[in-house]
């Protein structure tokens, strides 16, 4: 296949279980999602859903029990220790929702955007270079002598996504990255994510709780119960010339599988068997009962 047409990300019937004494815990069941290189792409989910073990999964961290995925040329589920860590290092950058986890506390915001680099023996002159470049590109080129200690929380981010972006990866996950900020410092950092996406033309991937991701992001996927329920892709409009709205799509998976969205289960009274019907072009979604 013509990788130019191929998805970047593309997760196929993904299941993750976790075995626990006498229990098994299923996280994902059967979760189909494919994301073109590029898109800005916002995860979001109660806490339970699977979104964290998606993103884990696609950064090399967790491996799935079943199913299929790769990212760009890698099947991440044929691969050797030594190749993950390897994929980890060069291919992905990961944003932490704690900046402790980001940053070292006694490096400077410009040490710590070299520590990647200097990881993989990158000559000094190149690593001062690229973390000017990437300092600079955030906003931060007079905070590179600062300790994290002397930066906002809002500024510890920023520096977290140049770290995450020293090697040039093409895949940036971000996992509840504005967890710890107010509203505004976290539409900034979402502001910056959209930005360093198109700038640097890297596939973003974020999973957070925060609904105002919607502004940024190319799409938004809800996840529920390790499934994909529905999504929201921004559309442009010719109605008015540069503006955009977002329109919301339920996911028919590659099985047939739908999953509705909880609140349309709880406003329909849907319970037990529900009948389809299909009439003119349309799906109908009948219940035989309905909750008192």
């Amino acid at each position: 296949m013509n990788d130019s047409l191929s998805p970047y990300i593309h997760c196929q019937d993904l299941f993750k279980i976790y075995k626990r004494a006498e229990l098994e815990v299923v996280v994902l069941r059967g979760l189909d999602l494919t994301v073109p290189r590029g898109e800005f792409l916002g995860i979001i989910g109660a806490s339970g859903s699977g979104k964290t073990t998606l993103l884990n999964i696609l950064a090399g961290l967790d491996t799935p029990s079943a199913g299929q995925v790769r990212v760009g040329k890698r099947d991440l589920l044929d691969m050797t220790e030594k190749e993950r860590v390897e994929y980890r290092r060069r291919e992905v950058g990961f944003v932490w929702q704690s900046p402790s986890r980001n940053l070292l506390g006694y490096l400077t915001a410009r040490e710590n955007v070299e520590m990647p680099m200097a990881i993989l023996g990158t000559p000094g002159t190149q690593r001062r270079e690229r973390a000017r470049e990437l300092l600079a590109i955030l906003g931060l080129e007079d905070k590179g002598k600062r300790l994290p200690s002397q930066l906002s929380g809002g500024e510890q981010q920023r520096v977290a996504m140049a770290t995450a972006l020293a090697n040039q990866p093409s895949l940036l996950l971000a996992d509840e990255p504005t967890g710890e900020l107010d509203t505004r410092t976290a539409d900034e950092v979402f502001g910056w994510l959209q930005r360093l996406g198109k700038t640097l033309e890297v596939t973003v991937v974020v999973v957070t709780h925060y609904g105002g991701i919607a502004r940024y992001a190319d799409r938004v996927v809800h996840m529920r119960d390790g499934l994909i329920e529905s999504e929201s892709v921004v559309v442009s409009t010719f109605q008015r010339p540069g503006e955009a709205i977002r329109e919301d799509y339920l996911v028919v998976d590659k099985s047939g599988r739908l999953q509705l969205p909880q609140d349309s289960v709880d406003r329909l009274g849907l319970e037990g068997r529900a009948h389809v019907e299909e009439h003119q072009g349309g799906i109908f979604i009948k219940s035989p009962r309905r909750r008192e």
